[in-house]
């Protein structure tokens, strides 16, 4: 019986193959399933993003919101909002 309990010790905390282990590699595996989920929801959002950017008009609107282009004959006027501008504490 003796013999037996420490096997079981042994096996459970000590061996190299032990049961914390396998355990933590286990969480391991379900972060990682989880990081896996997220990036293939990532992928299909730019795939989608690759699709609209593949006519003129799409890619147009892109250059227009990300990068503030302009034709050469239009203005553009930026607004900010007073919640959206950082404020310095010395003033």
């Amino acid at each position: 019986m003796l013999i037996l309990l420490i096997f079981i010790v042994w096996m459970f905390w000590f061996d190299g193959n032990s049961w914390l282990i396998h355990r933590e590699l286990n969480q391991d595996i379900d972060k990682l399933k989880g990081n896996q989920e997220h990036f293939e929801s990532k992928i299909k959002e730019d795939q989608t993003q690759i699709k609209n950017l593949e006519d003129s008009a799409g890619l147009e609107r892109f250059a227009r919101e990300e990068y503030l282009m302009k034709k050469a004959d239009e203005d553009i006027y930026i607004i900010e909002y007073e919640d959206s501008i950082q404020k310095n504490d010395k003033e």
